[in-house]
């Protein structure tokens, strides 16, 4: 049983609140489905149903639960709106949200690889060739590389030396993981390889180098998408 601090005789529904979204994310409760109802979350947790109510309340208005009426309460998103400002854990079709996001940063990362290729200093080389390592030593152990993947392509938006590309890592991020995700990481030769090709040209200070590999490395993920929306469509 979960286990809540206690003042005077009542639990407090914040705390509750932060048990119940440990639960989804710990569990998990997958986005679109349905949490315990209140009886079953009052016993989980100990409380009464009044605290649960309040706590269900305040996930719902930090946009990770809908209450639907006559069906039961069910989680639209895996984070609070603070968050994800953007709502993008929310969303319903996931794949079409996965393409769209790959497709933003096709727009976007090819051009943050070159300036980062031009602007690196020896530090930036060292990082960015230590976490693509990283990444392929998780990979090729079959172990999950996201967090390091996520890294990667960050440390590449910082390296590009434009404040305004920093403020868009979230957005990096989310594509990161939504796509590790959604293909249980799949993709793991292309990843090395193409990780490989945007490191060496960075440490070369090849702008031109680092654009087509980031290029590349993305189109080999938007393509995955692309198959299993066809193979979605043909069930």
């Amino acid at each position: 049983m979960y286990q809540c601090e206690q003042i005077g005789n009542k639990l407090l529904a914040p705390q509750v609140e932060e048990e119940l979204l440990k639960y989804i994310v710990e569990n998990p409760v997958a986005v679109g489905e349905k949490i315990p109802n209140e009886y079953e979350l009052a016993r989980l947790f100990g409380v009464g149903r009044s605290t649960v109510r309040e706590a269900v309340k305040g996930l719902v208005t930090a946009g990770v639960l809908e209450v639907r009426r006559g069906s039961g309460t069910y989680v639209i998103s895996t984070r609070r709106q603070e968050e994800d400002p953007l709502g993008l854990s929310r969303a319903k079709d996931q794949y079409k949200q996965t393409l769209d996001l790959l497709e933003v940063r096709l727009m976007l990362e090819p051009e943050i690889a070159a300036k980062a290729a031009a602007l690196a200093t020896a530090e930036d080389k060292r990082m960015i060739r230590e976490l693509c390592d990283a990444v392929e030593a998780l990979c090729l152990k079959g172990e999950n590389h996201l967090e390091k993947d996520v890294a990667f392509h960050e440390y590449i938006a910082k390296t590009s030396g434009n404040h305004v590309v920093e403020t868009l890592i979230p957005l990096i991020a989310k594509a990161v993981v939504a796509f590790g995700e959604l293909t249980d990481r799949a993709l793991i030769r292309e990843t090395i390889e193409t990780h490989r090709a945007i490191s060496d040209a960075i440490t070369n200070n090849d702008p031109n180098g680092a654009r087509y590999a980031m290029i590349m490395h993305l189109n080999y993920n938007r393509q995955k998408i692309l198959a299993l929306l066809k193979e979605r469509e043909n069930i």
